[in-house]
C-alpha cells in the first residue's frame, strides 16, 4: 500500500525507510509480547535511540540531531505503521525536551537532553489530574518556597511511564506573590525522590507502557527544580503540548496504516466465493475510504510540525489540534473497518488487531478529547462564544 511522500524532502523519505525497516524488524508480536508480560520495549528503544531517532528533535549542541518535530513525527508514524510505536516518544523527546531546550536553564539542558537524546534517560510527563480533568485552571497540585527550596504537593493520574522514567515533569501551581491566584510551573521530580509516589492503575488497553496514579507528598525539591521562568508558566506548558497534540497524531496515522495494512492484505488473498473479497465494493470501499482520511489528517500533522517547528505557536496550537482530532478519527474508522474486513478473524490473537479497538480510543480521548478540541477551534478559529 503506497503512502504519498512526494511532498517531502529527500531526507525525510530517508528517514521514513529507516525507521520504518527498523520497525518492520520488531513488529506487532513483539509489543504484544510485552504488552504481555509487564515488560518494556529497552531493545528497540535502544536501537531507535542508537540510530538517532529518538533524538532528532532536539538540539545537536546537546546530543540531538538538530531537526525538528516533522522529523520526530515520522518515526513515530513509521514505527506505529509497523505495529511498534513507542509510546513514550510522545512524552520523552516530545514534551520534555522540548520544553526544557527551549525554557530550561543551562545546567537542566546539559542534564537531561544528551540523555533524551540518546534514549539512556528518559522523562514521564504528569499534568491530568482526579478531579481536574481537562479544566488545566482547576490543577490543584501546589507548590510552596521552604527557605531556597519548593514543597510540591499534590496528585496526578494516567501518567505513563513512570515507572521506567528516571524524572517526571510535573505541572503544578504557585502562588502569584502579587495578585494572590495560582499560576501554572513546571518541575522535574527525579523518581526516587521522597514522597513521590506511584501506583499503577489497572487498564483494559494491552500496552507495553503502563500508567501510573502519582501522589506528591510535601515533595521537597531543590531551587533549580523549576523549568524556565516562574512567570512563564502557562506558555511554557502550551510550547509542550502542542508537541504532544501533533505526536499524538503520528500515533493514530501509525496505527491507523498497521491495521489498513493488515485488512488490505487479507482482502487480496481471502477468496469466500470466486474472487478475493477485496474485489467486493463493500469491502473495497469503506478501506479506500480509510486510507483517505489518513492520509488527509497526516497533511494537516505535517502543516502543525511544519508551523511548530517555524516558530509560530499560535498557528501549530490550532494545526495541532486539528491534526490530532482527524488523526483519532481515521484512526478508530480504520481499526473498525480492519477488524470488520476480516470477520471472525479480526477477533483472533492470531491477527493482533482486536486490541487496538480499545487502543485506537487512545488517540481520540488523549491527551485531549474530540469535544475539547471541537470547543478550541469553536472559540478559537471561529470566535463563537464559549459555553462555560
Amino acid at each position: 500500500m503506497s503512502t504519498s511522500t512526494v511532498l517531502e524532502t529527500e531526507e525525510h523519505q530517508a528517514l521514513r525507510a529507516a525507521v520504518a525497516a527498523l520497525g518492520k524488524r520488531y513488529g506487532r508480536a513483539y509489543t504484544q509480547s510485552l504488552a504481555g508480560e509487564g515488560g518494556h520495549p529497552r531493545e528497540l528503544w535502544a536501537e531507535a535511540a542508537k540510530a538517532g531517532f529518538l533524538g532528532v528533535n532536539l538540539p545537536e549542541e546537546y546530543g540531538g540531531g538538530g531537526a525538528g518535530m516533522a522529523e520526530l513525527s515520522i518515526v513515530l508514524e513509521e514505527l506505529g505503521a509497523a505495529g511498534a510505536p513507542l509510546l513514550m516518544m510522545i512524552v520523552s523527546p516530545a514534551i520534555c525536551g522540548t520544553v526544557i531546550a527551549r525554557f530550561g536553564t543551562e545546567e537542566q539542558k546539559r542534564q537531561w537532553l544528551p540523555g533524551l537524546a540518546d534514549g539512556s534517560l528518559t522523562m514521564a510527563f504528569g499534568i491530568t489530574e482526579p478531579d481536574a480533568g481537562s479544566n488545566s485552571h482547576r490543577i490543584t497540585t501546589t507548590a510552596r518556597r521552604d527557605g531556597g527550596d519548593w514543597l510540591l504537593t499534590g496528585r496526578k493520574v494516567f501518567v505513563s511511564g513512570v515507572d521506567i522514567a528516571d524524572a517526571t515533569l510535573i505541572v503544578g501551581r504557585t502562588e502569584d506573590a502579587r495578585t494572590g491566584k495560582l499560576k501554572a510551573c513546571l518541575f522535574i521530580v527525579p523518581r526516587e525522590t521522597p514522597g513521590f509516589q506511584r501506583s499503577r492503575i489497572d487498564m483494559e488497553v494491552q500496552a507495553p507502557e503502563k500508567q501510573f496514579e502519582l501522589v506528591l507528598d510535601d515533595v521537597r525539591l531543590p531551587a533549580d527544580a523549576l523549568v524556565g521562568d516562574e512567570d512563564a508558566g502557562l506558555l511554557q506548558l502550551f510550547a509542550g503540548l502542542n508537541p504532544e497534540r501533533i505526536m499524538t497524531a503520528a500515533f493514530g496515522i501509525g496505527m491507523g496504516r498497521y491495521a489498513l495494512g493488515r485488512a488490505v492484505d487479507y482482502a487480496k488473498t481471502r477468496q469466500v466465493w470466486k474472487v478475493p473479497i477485496g474485489a467486493h465494493q463493500a469491502i473495497a470501499h469503506p478501506l479506500a475510504q480509510a486510507h483517505i482520511e489518513l492520509e488527509l489528517a497526516r497533511l494537516m500533522m505535517q502543516k502543525a510540525a511544519r508551523l511548530y517547528d517555524a516558530g509560530d505557536d499560535f498557528g501549530a496550537g490550532e494545526a495541532a489540534n486539528m491534526a490530532k482530532y482527524a488523526a483519532g478519527e481515521a484512526c478508530v474508522k480504520a481499526v473498525d473497518q480492519a477488524v470488520h474486513t476480516l470477520g471472525g478473524n479480526g477477533l483472533t490473537r492470531e491477527y493482533g488487531l482486536a486490541s487496538l479497538i480499545t487502543g485506537a480510543r487512545v488517540a481520540r480521548i488523549a491527551p485531549v478529547s474530540r469535544e475539547m478540541i471541537l470547543n478550541y477551534i469553536s472559540h478559537q478559529t471561529l470566535g463563537l462564544p464559549k459555553s462555560y
